[in-house]
């Protein structure tokens, strides 16, 4: 049986916050890379502004859902995308894979 025991959080001196505007609405957020954190926020902030726009919607709660579901749609056509892109460049490798055995299988028949 596994037991949990509780720990003192470790600080990480680079775990510094980030204050962000996303929609209007300040956040502080904690994370390693503050530059990285801004460009997140600047994505979703760009995305709940275009659901916004195209829906003419004002609740926030509403259009930070509509534009999670834009992201999640974006995300999943993505993966779909480089799923069918590794199965098809794994089945290019292993034809050449097989191309190779042929020639080399032919030219120690003949050596």
């Amino acid at each position: 049986m596994a037991t949990a025991t509780k720990h003192a959080p470790i600080k990480d001196p680079s775990n510094n916050p980030v204050r962000v505007e996303i929609f209007d609405q300040a956040y502080n957020l904690r994370g390693s890379d503050a530059e990285y954190i801004l460009k997140l926020a600047e994505y979703v902030d760009g995305k709940m502004r275009a659901v916004a726009e195209q829906t003419h919607t004002v609740d926030t709660a509403r259009l930070a859902v509509l534009a999670a579901l834009n992201i999640a749609d974006e995300y999943h056509l993505v993966k779909r995308n480089q799923d069918v892109g590794s199965s098809d460049y794994l089945r290019r490798a292993q034809h050449l894979s097989s191309a190779l055995d042929e020639v080399l299988g032919d030219k120690r028949k003949a050596g």
